[in-house]
């Protein structure tokens, strides 16, 4: 497949202007996402109506949802006698940023890989769409996946990466092209397209492999740790699109450890410890769990996860000389 926008005879490497207002990188996600080319099944691309509720709530939170897009029931993963999820149930709906949120180890990169069907798991029920992950076909067709460890072929360059990612999903040369005009403008990524991805930093291989996740225009986003890597520029587009694409009807799941990103971005949030939820709703719901009126997100994670107790000892303990 031959991508005329990026052939090797394009010496156009201008890099794009910085941004410097928030509208600016707003507009810049609107930009990549608001012309999708359909594709060979399209998704309906209503937006939601939102509800005010807070700072971010007024874009994307308190939105009215209906569809579920993703349905987990009684999940369970073993890894030998070692027990990485128990009883794990959710659902996401259609036009929610869900934050899946936990300490190191808690679970959340295991039900993620569950749910793109990378992981069999010990019991439960995963649905997409209303498809078993147990389709693979149809079920990974309408997702979009960035692991936490990205993991490329480090001899192609990115040209040659989304050519072959292109040819296997079997995407329209023309809308392709089109995309990667504007994904690779998005995150300055075009003059490195002849480069070789062994050869790319670490943020712009998370830039390849987000790219890659965004290609076939997916309902579903899986984003595990997405931000890894990223220079604030290409955070503030990838959070701007992340939000843009809930807006149009899409959904989201979002790991992060990153408690302001997930406060400000998520529509709702669940908080896993040792395989089980033990919080789930809204930063005000969680608030309301814990009993406090005016704490963050930070605060009410490490209550739920019970790692409050002895931190400011700890603290006190690292700053004596």
């Amino acid at each position: 497949m031959y991508f005329g926008v990026f052939s090797s005879q394009n010496t156009d490497k201008t890099p794009t202007a910085s941004y410097k207002y928030t509208q600016e990188f707003r507009s810049e996600a609107e930009k990549v996402l608001n012309t999708r080319p359909a594709p060979a099944k399209p998704w309906p691309q209503k937006r939601i109506k939102a509800a005010s509720h807070e700072d971010h709530q007024s874009r994307v939170g308190g939105l009215r949802l209906e569809t579920a897009a993703v349905r987990v029931e009684g999940l369970a993963v073993n890894y030998g006698s070692f027990v990485a999820v128990e009883n794990l149930s959710f659902t996401v709906k259609e036009g929610e940023i869900y934050g899946l949120l936990g300490p190191n180890g808690a679970g959340k990169t295991t039900t993620l890989k569950v749910i793109v069907g990378i992981l069999e798991p010990r019991a439960g029920k995963v649905e997409v769409y209303g498809t078993s992950v147990s389709n693979e076909v149809l079920a990974k067709s309408q997702i979009g996946y960035v692991p936490e460890e990205v993991v490329l072929l480090d001899s192609l360059t990115p040209r040659e990466f989304f050519e072959f990612v292109a040819s296997i999903r079997r995407l329209d040369k023309e809308s392709v092209n089109s995309k990667l005009e504007r994904f690779a403008s998005a995150f300055e990524l075009k003059q490195y397209f002849d480069t070789p991805i062994a050869a790319l930093s670490m943020g712009n291989k998370q830039k390849v492999a987000i790219i890659t996740g965004l290609l076939h225009d997916p309902k579903l986003l899986i984003l595990d740790e997405p931000l890894i890597g990223l220079d604030a520029r290409s955070s503030k587009i990838l959070k701007e699109l992340i939000a843009f694409h809930a807006k149009k009807g899409g959904a989201v799941i979002f790991s992060t450890h990153i408690m302001e990103v997930a406060e400000k971005l998520c529509t709702r949030v669940a908080i896993i410890n040792k395989g089980k939820i033990v919080g789930q709703g809204t930063v005000e719901d969680l608030r309301r769990l814990v009993k406090s009126a005016e704490g963050s997100l930070e605060d009410i994670f490490l209550k739920v996860t019970e790692q409050e107790a002895g931190m400011q000892d700890i603290i006190k303990a690292l700053e004596e000389e």
